[in-house]
């Protein structure tokens, strides 16, 4: 998926999302600070970090989770005006969450209805965007479950009963069946086992490459950047200190703290 064939096609659209100036302060401590980018219709952004680096903090902030201490966060919406986040109402926001946007949590319990059915969990985010018909809402949970390898029998289980790699698979298929234009992801693999990962994200390269996603996902594992990403930011005490195309990052990292990161790397 990385590339510079793949950025020079998405730098010929306008961005989807501008970043501009965000900062983010908790009373006296920062949480990220002057961080500024863009995303491009159909391009995944990595933004990675240790613990503490700023990431989720940023994720948050573009997810309207959190509001700016300052900076702004531009949307374009369907119909291709551009719009400020936090110059919205938070009904607008909201409804942006339900239709043009996805969240993928680490702990799937988080993006999940554990009560009801895996069947259920999909089909409520199509009923979101007003989708009625009872037979069409079934059918489409089934094909997305099937899409994201969970068994058609499972339909009618609560996610309670699945494994951690299915209730995030589950929750992968929730957040894509109503055909989100932007995806954010908070370390969709963490916490998994070796072999569940492997498998998860092969299927999130898929899914997000067949429906020309944008994501911005928010890991530590480099490994899991230089699979999804066309483009990284690294992040250390809540600033960008490089960023630019995945694969030249990751192979000839200028920067000495991002040095240090993919030496730790090569040395596991």
């Amino acid at each position: 998926m990385t590339g510079a064939t793949d950025i020079s096609r998405l730098a010929s659209d306008e961005p989807l999302v501008e970043v501009a100036g965000i900062t983010k302060y908790y009373g006296e401590r920062r949480g990220c600070e002057d961080v500024s980018f863009d995303v491009y219709p159909g391009e995944v952004l990595a933004v990675v970090g240790e613990s503490g680096s700023g990431k989720s903090t940023l994720l948050n902030v573009l997810s309207t989770a959190l509001e700016p201490t300052t900076g702004e966060v531009r949307y374009r919406l369907r119909d291709s005006t551009m719009r400020s986040l936090f110059a919205m109402s938070e009904a607008e926001r909201r409804v942006l969450m339900r239709t043009d946007w996805g969240f993928v949590h680490q702990d799937p319990a988080q993006g999940l209805r554990m009560s009801v059915s895996a069947g259920a969990n999909v089909g409520e985010r199509l009923m979101a965007v007003g989708e009625r018909h009872y037979g069409r809402l079934r059918a489409a949970a089934t094909d997305w479950l099937a899409r994201v390898e969970i068994a058609a029998d499972r339909i009618d289980d609560a996610p309670r009963t699945f494994s951690g790699g299915m209730r995030q698979r589950l929750q992968i298929a929730r957040n894509l069946v109503s055909g989100p234009r932007l995806v954010f992801m908070d370390e969709p693999t963490g916490g998994l086992d070796v072999s569940v990962q492997a498998r998860l994200l092969d299927l999130l390269r898929t899914l997000v490459a067949d429906l020309g996603l944008s994501a911005v996902i928010v890991t530590h594992d480099l490994a899991v950047a230089r699979l999804l990403s066309h483009r990284i930011l690294v992040m250390r005490d809540g600033r960008v200190i490089e960023s630019g195309l995945t694969d030249q990052v990751l192979d000839d990292p200028a920067a000495s703290y991002t040095q240090l990161l993919v030496a730790s790397v090569l040395q596991v």
